[in-house]
């Protein structure tokens, strides 16, 4: 089995019997198929098999399987949700897993993508990002925001009423916009 970033490769890859080429950054669906794929070729194996050490090492493989599985399925995001965000930092792209965000900002064109550790920007619009995040993950506060509710420390009123989310460990302050308030009513 093959994951890499790089597609050039597959045909060879396929012609060399491999059995599974994963284009990354790989999906939680998209890696379940390539466990499966290998559950069904090492199931035709242990029939054929024989030879007592190859069935311990049947028997091994089918133990990682299982515990890769097991990580699959446990405490990831939905199906179909965004785990990383591959953004601008300067002149570096860099991969920022989802659960490192604090926030998103819509800044012009970009989309500012801040952590604890640094600001990237992405050229995704808050719209396309509020279908692709985990509603129960990233709260969107604004039309312009969205918060990831694990950062959330507080929230606080300015002196003309509004509400202004204050987030862990950064001094930034995102307003709530009237339409969103209702998020923080038992605040």
């Amino acid at each position: 089995m093959f994951v890499t970033a790089f597609d050039q490769y597959a045909i060879e890859a396929f012609e060399q019997g491999v059995i599974d080429y994963v284009l990354k950054p790989a999906d939680r669906e998209r890696l379940q198929v390539t466990v499966e794929r290998i559950r069904k070729r090492l199931a035709g194996r242990s029939d054929r098999t024989q030879a007592g050490g190859a069935v311990d090492t049947q028997q091994a493989l089918r133990e990682l399987l299982e515990r890769l599985h097991g990580q699959l399925t446990d405490g990831a995001a939905p199906a179909g949700k965004l785990r990383w965000v591959q953004a601008s930092v300067g002149q570096q792209i860099v991969m920022i897993p989802v659960d490192d965000i604090l926030f998103f900002i819509s800044d012009e064109k970009y989309t500012r993508v801040q952590t604890a550790q640094q600001e990237a920007l992405i050229r995704k619009p808050i719209k396309e990002l509020i279908d692709e995040l985990d509603p129960k993950q990233f709260w969107q506060i604004h039309r312009s925001t969205l918060v990831n509710a694990s950062a959330i420390a507080g929230v606080s009123r300015d002196f003309r009423g509004r509400q202004l989310v204050l987030i862990k460990g950064r001094p930034d302050k995102l307003e709530v916009s009237r339409s969103y308030t209702h998020l923080f009513k038992s605040m």
